[in-house]
């Protein structure tokens, strides 16, 4: 689903991305790791449209996208993406939010499935709530359903878990196998909570400044020496 390539990004005059070469297969949880400042997020944020590359080849579903196809066009491509941070839209209801998605679909299409209420039984619950008065973890909930809505065949998922409570975290981690199981979208993880990370992963890549200085299947690595690089 997608292949990127030798990518690079520049802010001004600063390198973020060196180089970088990343897969993800349908069916499959591609995860990233590495300590805070090293170019995961930016590197999410090309894949989503919401940066634009400055080398390198992205390539979705077989085509190669230019540089700076906009993060609306992505979507429209199949590429689901839940940013750090949530952005939930506070002043809107929970069901205003997650319809933000039918956007990207054919009016046909235009509807809250009863998959997503059963994936996340709180959001039914609280469907007239306003965003802002969820809690961090009923947040990231709805984050999560915002970018299922637009019926996602890359999803992107960035810090998952920061700042949500145990019990949520298991549930999440729940619904990101459920997800892959389903086998019809490839995954890619952004992660900083290595337990939860390695558990869920199909593939390990390990950035270190912007460059990618560990990749390939989990099962051939073992876990102490992942954890390792990311105690460099």
């Amino acid at each position: 689903m997608l292949n990127c390539a030798n990518i690079t990004l520049h802010y001004g005059q600063s390198q973020i991305l060196n180089g970088v070469d990343m897969t993800a297969e349908v069916g499959r949880i591609s995860c990233l790791m590495g300590v805070n400042g090293v170019g995961k997020t930016s590197l999410l944020k090309v894949l989503s449209g919401t940066h634009c590359h400055s080398g390198g080849s992205y390539i979705l579903n077989g085509e190669e996208l230019p540089p700076n196809t906009p993060a609306h066009a992505l979507a429209k491509r199949g590429v689901g993406y839940v940013p750090q941070g949530r952005d939930i839209f506070p002043l809107l209801t929970v069901k205003e939010n997650m319809e933000i998605g039918f956007s990207c679909l054919d009016k046909s299409e235009r509807f809250l499935p009863d998959e997503l209420f059963e994936l996340f039984p709180v959001l039914k619950e609280m469907q007239h709530r306003r965003g802002g008065d969820l809690s961090g973890g009923q947040q990231q909930q709805l984050a999560i359903a915002r970018a299922l809505i637009t019926k996602p065949k890359l999803l992107l998922l960035d810090e998952p878990t920061e700042g949500i409570q145990p019990n949520i975290i298991q549930q999440i981690g729940r619904v990101i196998s459920f997800l892959k199981d389903r086998g019809d979208m490839a995954i890619v993880l952004v992660e900083q909570y290595f337990d939860f990370a390695f558990g869920l992963a199909d593939d390990i890549y390990v950035m270190e400044r912007g460059k990618m200085i560990l990749n390939g299947e989990k099962s051939t690595f073992r876990k102490q020496d992942v954890r390792a690089k990311l105690a460099v």
